[in-house]
């Protein structure tokens, strides 16, 4: 006789519907090889007994009562349905788990789990962004989800999430990071295609800015006086007095190694576009006072890789934040000077006030210039005119620490 909701709920431990004693689990049957196994300890799980290619097996359909009669009934239809396909039930949810297994291994969490470690370490600055814009803006929404199920569509509702604080650059650089992460998955075979690839056009583009920067000597004067004076630590201090004699870009001053500052030959060999795919070297010709600075500095940090070292130790650069600080510790703020912004600095006076063809500005600067029939300048190219003029500038520079009356 099939099971009513009431005998289910009445069967009690020890005790069969019929007032039979029993020392060990019992069954009370339903229909079609189902029933409920009732423990000692008081519990009720619903079973299926069925046959499949001659044997006979057993499947559990829930537990009593998070599952009840009628779910169990439907989970016992549905295994029934698939027997008559010639599909084993057990084995039919053994593959189930076994999917679910490799979603949850496959899921973007883990992938960019793998990625990270793959990744290592860059800078602390830099890493300590990346880890807060993936726990705050993609982990929460995508990281449950199997990788190579995220759509573009489910990827850009993400995205706009972050563009609708107005936050336009972290979106675009959150989509550059899946980008990676689907491109080390991709290689990994653990998914087949970037839903990133479909949204180049779908941010709304980031407002050009332009680095904060004085563009003439009178100006200027005052800040070189103040820097010649600062007094914080001799690797950030050289690092400082550099910063507007070099005009490299911050990241190619920082991480500069000794191996590749050569002072016979008065140069320095700078590495640009350190974590894009194509590296590149440029070309520094070391000025007099360069020399000066980085010969004292050499008796200090020498033994090492990096010539501006971290004070964290020895082996990774110093912050970005670093010279940055110093400036700030000298009255300039953001808005009027920026460590970036002596680039403009130099490029503006130089060209301005100086009178140095601008090829040799732009080769300085490690731009990939053209002139008018489309050749490009080569960044290694105007060597002698660039020494000359790289001295030129660190002695205007000098001159405005002497003379008060620079204009």
């Amino acid at each position: 006789m099939p099971l009513t909701v009431i005998t289910v709920r009445n069967a009690k431990p020890g005790v069969k519907p019929d007032g039979t004693s029993v020392s060990g689990p019992y069954r009370i049957s339903d229909a079609g090889g189902m029933y409920l196994e009732v423990a000692p300890n008081g519990s009720k799980r619903w079973r299926l007994k069925y046959r499949f290619a001659g044997k006979e097996k057993r499947i559990s359909l829930g537990v009593y009562p998070d599952v009840s009669l009628a779910d169990a009934r439907n989970a016992r239809d549905d295994a029934k349905r698939l027997l008559k396909q010639g599909v084993d039930p057990s084995a039919e949810r053994k593959a189930q788990k076994r999917s679910l297994l490799q979603e949850h291994t496959n899921s973007f969490e883990k992938i960019t789990q793998l990625w990270l470690e793959r990744r290592g370490q860059k800078s602390d600055s830099g890493d300590k962004r990346l880890k807060s814009l993936l726990e705050r803006d993609i982990l929460p929404y995508l990281g449950n989800r199997p990788i190579t199920d995220i759509t573009p569509k489910e990827l850009l509702t993400v995205l706009q999430k972050i563009e609708q604080r107005g936050a336009i650059e972290t979106a675009h650089r959150a989509k550059q990071y899946v980008g990676q992460i689907y491109r080390f998955a991709i290689a990994s075979d653990l998914a087949n295609s970037d839903p990133s690839l479909t949204l180049a056009d779908a941010l709304k583009s980031p407002k050009e800015q332009h680095f904060a920067a004085i563009t003439n000597s009178k100006d200027l004067a005052p800040l070189i006086r103040a820097i010649n004076h600062y007094s914080g630590g001799p690797v950030v201090s050289a690092a400082l007095k550099l910063t507007p004699k070099l005009f490299c870009r911050p990241g190619e001053l920082r991480q500069m190694l000794w191996k590749d500052v050569d002072f016979d030959n008065a140069i320095a060999q700078v590495t640009v576009n350190k974590d894009k795919a194509h590296e590149d070297t440029h070309l520094i010709p070391l000025c007099t006072q360069a020399i000066e600075i980085l010969k004292e500095l050499q008796l200090l940090t020498g033994k090492g890789d990096y010539v501006f070292p971290s004070a964290r130790g020895r082996s990774r650069p110093m912050s970005e934040n670093g010279v940055r600080t110093a400036l700030r510790s000298l009255g300039y703020t953001n808005e009027q000077q920026s460590v970036h912004g002596f680039r403009a600095t130099a490029r503006t006076i130089l060209d301005e006030e100086l009178e140095y063809p601008e090829k040799w500005i732009e080769a300085q600067l490690g731009h990939a210039v053209k002139d008018h029939n489309g050749r490009a300048y080569n960044r290694t190219g105007f060597l002698k005119q660039r020494r000359e003029m790289m001295q030129a500038w660190a002695d205007h520079l000098e001159n405005m620490n002497y003379n008060r009356s620079v204009k």
